[in-house]
């Protein structure tokens, strides 16, 4: 029999670009005749069934297996991989500088913050780094990756098969332009800089436009009630915040769309640019991170973020359709060579490699690393009954400012 190949990640998520990459290697290795498991803390109740526990990957371990390791944050899966004696790949899926959620989420500023500083630590530890783009590809050399490669995304688009949902959208299908955007309402995909474009264009090129914002902004409340009061306060006009809409909704609005604005800063992949790709949607996206090497060599890229600028070229694919044809069809032209891209035979590749490599030396890892794992499962099963076991040291007097850093340590990743 040939040895395992287990995955092992934080959380399973349901439709999203890491969910699906996932299930794919999967089918992929269990058709090549691998035993294949998915080991994850949490996942969609809609995937649970395709899991398993990561604190059951002890009991099927052994040092001919292979972990295939999806890196984005930092996380108790991930510290129990680094742990056993697998050979391992990781594969990245980038994590956002934590200097985008300051003043907007505390708890991601601490996440990202400690995720890039582990990640480092891999480098010693895996026989092989991949990055779902080059962009990422390239910041695990900078790290010091000994071996780095490129596994590519390969994009799913089944969820915008079905027929599309125009109860909602239906509202916008008139003779007006509708600009739109696609992603969580999260800082670094700068909204604020793409209702500044819209803004121009609207004020100075076309007052029958409307930007829709499509996209959840669970846990980024505060971040899109400061968009809010800017639209307000710039008396933006035709601003719509959709927030999370369904597959067959969002089928829709791609329907009704005449161009794809994006302004984000730092993407590792950004999927919604390829979905735009395949609906027909022409994009004018900011040239940033891995953005330009997703759009590859199609669609619009602009270098400097100057609003009226950017408002003409908005102005312009919406009112020459030679041009916006000719856009679609550089689309086109661009997603047939991401769909080419031999997905399996990659995949298939780096197990081979990483089967007839000879093992690395495990870095060291603490002596009480198992005692921990032990004691933080006894305090999770207290902690739904006994809250207060998480706060049962009495308060100093006169250290009342160190009671932030206190609640930051009893939230972390621990072990």
């Amino acid at each position: 029999m040939p040895p395992a190949v287990h995955q092992v990640l934080a959380t399973l998520g349901y439709g999203d670009a890491i969910g699906n990459e996932v299930l794919g290697i999967q089918r992929v290795l269990r058709g090549a005749g691998y035993e294949s498991e998915i080991f994850v803390e949490t996942a969609d109740s809609r995937l649970e069934h395709l899991t398993e526990d990561y604190r059951d990957l002890p009991g099927v371990s052994h040092p001919d297996n292979i972990l295939l390791h999806h890196f984005s944050l930092g996380s108790r899966a991930s510290r129990m991989a680094y742990a056993l004696p697998e050979r391992m790949a990781l594969i990245y899926h980038n994590i956002t500088p934590p200097e985008y959620f300051i003043d907007i989420h505390p708890r991601l500023v601490q996440l990202c913050y400690l995720g890039r500083r582990e990640l480092g630590l891999y480098a010693n530890r895996c026989e092989l780094g991949l990055g779902d783009s080059e962009y990422n590809r390239q910041e695990l050399e900078a790290l010091g990756f000994p071996r780095t490669d490129v596994l590519p995304v390969v994009p799913d688009f089944s969820h915008l098969a079905g027929p599309p949902n125009f109860m909602q959208a239906g509202a916008f299908d008139d003779a007006w332009v509708n600009v739109l955007f696609v992603g969580r309402m999260i800082p670094n995909k700068r909204i604020d800089d793409v209702i500044r474009c819209f803004h121009a264009y609207n004020r100075w090129f076309n007052p029958r436009s409307r930007l829709l914002l499509v996209g959840s902004h669970a846990g980024f409340e505060r971040y899109v009630s400061m968009l809010q009061d800017m639209v307000d306060r710039l008396g933006v006009p035709h601003v719509h915040f959709l927030g999370h809409v369904s597959n067959d909704e969002l089928a829709a609005y791609y329907e009704l769309a005449d161009v794809f604005l994006c302004a984000s800063e730092h993407e590792g992949f950004c999927v919604p640019l390829v979905e735009s790709f395949h609906i027909g949607v022409p994009v004018l996206a900011y040239a940033a991170a891995a953005v330009p090497g997703t759009m590859d060599g199609a669609g619009i890229l602009y270098h400097q973020k100057d609003p009226l600028k950017v408002a003409a070229l908005i102005d312009l694919i919406a009112t020459d359709r030679d041009l916006a044809a000719r856009i679609v069809q550089g689309q086109d032209e661009a997603l047939d060579r991401l769909e080419r891209k031999d997905f399996a035979g990659t995949l298939l590749r780096v197990v081979d490699q990483l089967r007839a490599a000879p093992p690395r030396e495990h870095p060291p890892v603490a002596f009480d690393f198992w005692e921990q794992v032990t004691e933080a499962e006894e305090l999770d099963e207290i902690r739904p009954f006994r809250p207060a076991a998480f706060q049962a040291l009495p308060k100093a007097q006169g250290v009342a400012s160190l009671e932030p850093d206190v609640r930051a340590s009893e939230a972390s990743e621990a072990p």
